[in-house]
Order: C-alpha cells, then structure tokens, then sequence
C-alpha cells in the first residue's frame, strides 16, 4: 500500500484464475459498463474494442490523458450521474467530467464529419479494459493536421 496524506491505495499482484477467466473479449460488439472513480457517474455503450481507439496530440487530449472512441448516441446510456455531471463544451462538443472526482468520462457533440451527432468514450473509464491492451491510431491535433487522418504511430 502507498499513502500519502490524501490517497491509500492497495495494489494487489496475485490475480485468481477465475478473474482471469471472466476477463471481457475484445472482439465483436458488446455491452460495457464504465465510469468514473468514485462511481458518481456510470453509463452502459455498445462497442467492438477490437477496433481500439484514438489518442490526439492536442493540448487538450494530451493534458486530459484521453483514450477514445466514438459511438452513435443510441449506442450510449448513462445508468447513473445525471446531477453529478460537469459539462465543459466548445463548439463541437461537451466533454462530461465527474463533479466529485474530475475524472473525464466521456463527450456528447455534432460534428458533420464525423458523421453527426456522437458521444466519445473516454476507454480509460471502462471497468475491467486494460487500455493499453487495445490497438490505438494516433491524431495530429497539436498541428491542426486533421486532413492527414490518423496514424499507427505517434506524431513527432
């Protein structure tokens, strides 16, 4: 366990063989739960991980830590939260935090190209996903180089 004086955490090494065994497939669509840390916001979305998602390069993303993908709304149920939402949005788009963890969870917006209305999951929120597990195309936000598309490695 490390502590400090805000925060105990207990790390657990040894993981059973029937967790290891429950753990989710990552191909095909399916039904995931997430949320945020303190569990004030949770949602249900329908997607296929095997497709990954996208990190960008903008300071924004960067900062934020985001690791995305975009559903189509009907897609996307938020099963708990309403009130404990923090809506900060732009033009495009709102991204939803947690108003008692900060954790950024996911975004709601319209975006002609990017087909219209979507909600962009935050994958680092998913229960039970190791992120780092799943492909990732990479954006050049930082640049505004949106025309080149995304990349399989990152920008420099």
């Amino acid at each position: 366990a490390v502590t400090d004086r805000r925060y105990v955490v207990t790390m657990t090494t040894n993981q059973s063989s029937s967790a290891a065994a429950s753990a989710p497939r990552l191909d095909g669509l399916q039904r995931h739960a997430g949320g945020c840390l303190c569990g004030a916001i949770r949602y249900e979305v329908e997607l296929d991980l095997s497709q990954g998602g996208t990190r960008c390069n903008c300071s924004i993303c960067t900062k934020l830590g985001a690791y995305g993908t975009n559903v189509k709304p009907a897609a996307f149920r938020l099963t708990a939260g309403q009130d404990a939402r923090l809506i900060v949005g732009n033009s495009v788009g709102n991204r939803v935090f947690c108003a008692k963890c900060g954790i950024y969870c996911y975004g709601e917006g319209d975006l002609p190209d990017l087909g219209g209305a979507f909600v962009s999951i935050n994958l680092n929120t998913l229960d039970g996903i190791d992120p780092y597990a799943l492909p990732v195309m990479y954006w050049d936000g930082r640049h505004d180089n949106w025309q080149a598309g995304p990349r399989p490695t990152p920008w420099p």
